[in-house]
């Protein structure tokens, strides 16, 4: 019961202590890209917002369109906010200095399942050398390595519904829809791990796994 009161406490816990150390990446005048909703990511920026002046380019993540929420929540604090589709991200990432992004899990090489959309901006950040952070709570962190690396073995599919609805059957009947849920970003393209037990590069994820997991022979047995 200890256990589990603590692994509560620290889910309840966890976006409040990774927003604390967001003066520290944070600076005044800075522009930062990032994608669709995310609380985490919401919340850090709210908690700079309070004592920097910066801007934020959202893309809209369609076709979920989470963007939409994160930008209205951001302007409703005060933040200049600027709600961009998500294929404007290469264009306009030349005008950013970090990107800062949430995602669904950290996967044990240090990769991400993020939301969709999520690995064309890290492409386009690494082209302009750009550094990507990612704000993850230690809970998200799992042991699974990907068994694949190809996009669509990776990923979860939304319904094409939400892309094309069923009055024009005829062009579902002659193309493929895809409309994928997650994307998987590779650890190269990522530079900073900031979690709720501090901040790490991608390539200490494996000691993180040796702290949080148990992979010995009597578990095995």
């Amino acid at each position: 019961m200890q256990m589990i009161s603590e692994l509560l406490e620290e889910l309840e816990e966890s976006t409040h202590n990774i927003a604390m150390s967001a003066l520290e990446h944070i600076h005044t005048a800075e522009v930062i890209m990032t994608c669709g909703h995310s609380n985490t990511v919401a919340e850090f920026l709210l908690k700079s917002g309070q004592k920097r002046t910066f801007s934020v380019i959202v893309t809209e993540s369609a076709p979920s369109l989470q963007g939409q929420t994160m930008a209205m929540r951001l302007g409703a604090a005060g933040i200049e906010t600027t709600l961009v589709t998500d294929s404007a991200c290469f264009a306009l990432m030349s005008r950013v200095n970090k990107v800062i992004i949430g995602t669904h899990t950290v996967m044990a090489d240090g990769g991400l399942m993020a939301l969709g959309g999520s690995h064309a901006l890290a492409l386009a950040a690494k082209h302009h050398s750009v550094p990507v952070i990612v704000c993850a709570a230690m809970f998200k962190l799992s042991p699974q390595y990907p068994c694949s690396y190809d996009q669509d073995d990776f990923n979860h599919m939304h319904s094409p519904t939400e892309i094309i609805g069923y009055q024009s059957a005829k062009v579902v009947g002659k193309a493929a829809i895809i409309s994928p849920l997650f994307d998987y970003v590779p650890p190269d393209l990522i530079s900073l791990f900031v979690s709720n037990i501090g901040s790490n590069a991608p390539s200490y994820i494996y000691r993180l796994l040796s702290e949080y997991y148990y992979t010995g022979p009597e578990l095995a047995r």
